[in-house]
């Protein structure tokens, strides 16, 4: 496994994959980071497009990321993570929505922490989740962070 960081107007990212695929995306701040595994190697080459497009992302040119992704995760979290990923740009779904979408109704809670889980935050749109009420709920990169996404995605629709 490959793994660098990358600056953002929300902090140092830690992007971990293979020549493949992107595995992770993790915010500096949240609880998963730690350290890199020792048997994980520094390098920036595998991760080119995924910067040159976070950075696009982040300037407002780029609605859509076109990137190989493998997130981690049961079967029931990668279809929560597939149903984040149809969120347009700009919008936002209630966890209930997405429960609804995954043929789940019920499961709003388990949509929740599946949310959470999401290994590939920013490019798999975890923020574009809020509650039912409009309210901003828990963000591995926090409420600010959140709220700047939506923010920057409003300005930019």
């Amino acid at each position: 496994m490959y793994f660098c960081y990358h600056s953002s107007p929300l902090g140092t990212l830690r992007l971990a994959g293979t020549d493949q695929a992107l595995h992770q995306l993790f915010f500096p701040n949240a609880f998963a980071v730690g350290e890199a595994p020792d048997d994980w190697t520094y390098q920036e080459e595998p991760f080119t497009a995924v910067r040159q497009q976070l950075d696009a992302y982040f300037g407002g040119k780029l609605k859509h990321f076109e990137l190989d992704l493998a997130p981690s995760g049961t079967p029931f979290q990668r279809d929560v993570l597939k149903a984040l990923q149809q969120i347009p740009y700009g919008e936002t779904r209630a966890y209930s929505d997405i429960a609804t979408h995954i043929g789940r109704p019920k499961a709003v809670r388990a949509v929740g922490a599946a949310n959470g889980r999401n290994p590939i935050a920013i490019i798999i749109p975890c923020h574009r989740v809020i509650g039912r009420n409009g309210s901003l709920t828990g963000f591995g990169g926090g409420l600010k962070a959140k709220q700047s996404l939506l923010n920057l995605e409003a300005n930019h629709c």
